[in-house]
């Protein structure tokens, strides 16, 4: 679904990714760690384009995202995007931010579209939300409606940047468990996250990163288990630990 070869970027003169290569299979879930400043967010957002890379390839689902051709906006229709911020719209109701993208994007009618954001706000437990504005929502409450506004768009994977960093300690399973859901329906996931009992729980793969490299691209149990990389190792210790 998603194949990530040799990919480079820059910022002036400070490479923030080095030559990095991965890739996700369908129904596959992929959770991306490391410490701060190590490229895991630079590098799930060349994955929608987000973020331009000067070197390398990023494919998904057979559509290469660096192409000079490539219709961006209708690529990142198919691919759901979950931030640390919930970038809801603050002036539209939560109904009407789950329905903007349906009808500008996917050219759906207003009712099907309302039907559909209604079903995904059940689905994460907000449905009396639905005429509420996003300011009008707690943190982890916005950040289930902004998971409900990327599956409202029929994803063909799902990418979350650190979804749960932005939250107080109660509100962060409230967001875990909807993305266990997810992931138990075989939803492709590639998730930046710190939260290791997420990752134990539901990941097929590890991939730790630091100072812009894949140091370790691992089986979850071979990377809690044994991790090949001291530095791995080491950030293992500091994390478990907290």
């Amino acid at each position: 679904m998603i194949e990530i070869s040799n990919v480079s970027k820059w910022y002036g003169t400070f490479q923030v990714l080095k030559d990095c290569s991965t890739r996700v299979d369908k129904g596959e879930v992929v959770v991306v760690c490391g410490p701060s400043g190590s490229g895991k967010s630079t590098l799930i957002k060349c994955v929608n384009a987000l973020e331009p890379f000067q070197k390398g390839e990023v494919v998904v689902d057979g559509i290469s995202v660096g192409a000079p051709g490539t219709d961006l906006p209708k690529l990142r229709s198919r691919v759901g995007m979950v931030f640390q911020h919930f970038e809801l719209f603050p002036h539209l109701s939560i109904m009407e931010n789950l329905t903007l993208g349906q009808i500008r994007v996917l050219h759906r009618g207003e009712e099907e579209s309302r039907d559909k954001g209604m079903k995904l706000l059940e689905r994460v437990g907000l449905r009396e939300q639905a005429a509420k504005f996003p300011g009008q929502l707690s943190g982890g409450q916005q950040q289930r409606v902004a998971i409900a506004r990327a599956l409202a768009m029929d994803p063909l994977c799902m990418l979350f940047d650190e979804p749960t960093s932005a939250l107080d300690p109660e509100m962060i399973n409230e967001v875990l468990d909807v993305m266990v859901e997810l992931a138990h329906e075989g939803m492709t996931m590639m998730c930046v996250t710190h939260e290791m009992g997420f990752a134990r729980k539901v990941a097929k793969r590890v991939i730790f990163m630091d100072r812009g490299e894949i140091v370790e691209d691992a089986t979850k149990d071979d990377f809690f288990g044994k991790p090949r990389s001291e530095r791995a190792q080491q950030f293992l210790s500091k994390i478990l630990h907290n």
